[in-house]
């Protein structure tokens, strides 16, 4: 339910609405041409993620020492709620707002991200790790499409009562976060905290976090197959990260979408990435979770070709949908991955390294697209091939993890703690 209920953010504020909205009228309102407003769009996403990738891992130490990831998950999730809310109110030409409410919501959402994916091993056993983290991505999925509904509805009547973007987007970021609180409850209601606070009695704050987390990098030999594919993940997932946040800038600068052509394609892709996450989280039970993600990348480099060849609007309906579909197929294989690698006492602390990959890719992806873009005064399609080379490397880095090896080291530390020889 909370992957259901922060979807929305996701499609809305970075995928579809917002970022196609502070290009045109927030920095255009400002006097910026499109490829600089592009760029800029990207270090204020770039900026939101650095700072998720500087606190990651200390706080999903912290986390881990004193069992309090819900207790974390609950002030991110209040923070994401609120920034959305208020993105409602920038307008054109407000440069400044819309820049600081974007880094605050989205700092917010991908701490939250992180934390809830640490509950991951602690409610499926390694088994079912794959198909559970798929059921929560597809069902994530539909968040975003019943976001999106609602949004398009909304659009749809404003245009007709002959509303500007300025009028009605911001009831599409209420709409937003209203969603993301209200879905997000049965989470904080129902879900337990499993993992049980360290007995040394010690706080654990920021400085220790940081120790503990240098600790980890130290037995980085250990976990060889875990940072190897941490270093893939930063790759693909830079690649993957650049198609969120700038395909709708690209779909309107290139191809010439209106606002409600953008939402319903997204709205369908959403559909295929359910299908992804659902059929990927079964076939990585299946042949294993390392060999389905190289499909998965397989068919993000198919769709990104098509995508570059792509002349009118009716050309981009086969490569969006191979997108979703590689999209949830991508996002479920990682997190099960990340999660079959982690031992049970580190959760909290390995899920804020995938976080810190994570958030480290979405920096260095969606800036490469952004400055190409502006060096190139507008060259959308040029930037689009930084994206593709991404995909490519990050195939070639996979071919270089053990997937089986690194379940047997997380499990050679599960044994370990239980029988109180853990390091």
């Amino acid at each position: 339910m909370y992957d259901f209920a922060n979807s929305g953010y996701t499609t809305v504020v970075l995928t579809t609405i917002f970022n196609a909205y502070f290009v045109a009228v927030v920095a255009s309102g400002a006097g910026m041409e499109t490829g600089a407003a592009t760029f800029l769009w990207t270090i204020a996403v770039a900026a939101g993620n650095a700072l998720v990738l500087l606190s990651a891992p200390v706080v999903g130490a912290m986390a881990d020492h004193h069992a309090s990831k819900k207790r974390f998950l609950l002030v991110t999730t209040i923070g994401c709620v609120l920034g959305t809310a208020l993105l409602g109110w920038v307008g054109p030409g407000n440069l400044v707002p819309g820049v600081l409410l974007l880094i605050l919501s989205l700092a917010m959402f991908g701490s939250g991200e992180y934390l809830i994916a640490a509950f991951l091993p602690e409610i499926a056993t390694e088994e079912d790790m794959g198909r559970v983290s798929g059921y929560g991505w597809g069902l994530g999925y539909f968040g975003g499409l019943l976001t999106l509904g609602l949004c398009l509805g909304w659009i749809t009547w404003a245009q007709g009562q002959g509303q500007a973007a300025s009028d009605y987007v911001p009831v599409t970021l209420w709409i937003t976060a209203g969603i993301f609180a209200f879905a997000a409850l049965p989470t904080f209601l129902i879900l337990k905290e499993r993992a049980e606070p360290a007995t040394d009695g010690k706080r654990l704050y920021l400085a220790e976090g940081f120790k503990r987390v240098g600790s980890t990098l130290r037995h980085a030999r250990t976990y060889k197959d875990l940072f190897r594919f941490l270093i893939t993940l930063v790759i693909f997932q830079a690649g993957m990260s650049t198609v969120i946040v700038v395909a709708a800038i690209y779909a309107q600068e290139v191809l010439a979408f209106e606002s409600d052509e953008l939402i319903f394609i997204i709205m369908v892709v959403n559909v295929t990435a359910a299908a992804g996450a659902f059929g990927m989280g079964h076939l990585q039970d299946r042949i294993g979770s390392a060999r389905s993600l190289a499909v998965a990348l397989a068919i993000w480099i198919v769709a990104i070709v098509l995508v570059f060849l792509a002349d009118e609007r009716a050309d981009i309906w086969l490569p969006a949908n191979l997108i979703g579909l590689a999209m949830g197929a991508t996002q479920t294989a990682g997190r099960a991955l990340i999660g079959q690698f982690t031992p049970a006492s580190r959760t909290g602390e390995f899920f804020g390294l995938w976080g810190l990959a994570v958030h480290l890719a979405t920096i260095v992806g969606p800036l490469t697209y952004g400055a190409i873009s502006w060096l190139t005064g507008g060259d959308q399609r040029l930037a689009l091939l930084s994206t593709l080379s991404f995909f490519v490397l990050g195939l070639l880095l996979l071919t270089t993890v053990n997937e089986q090896r690194g379940r047997q080291v997380a499990l050679a530390a599960n044994h370990a703690a239980a029988s109180g020889q853990a390091r």
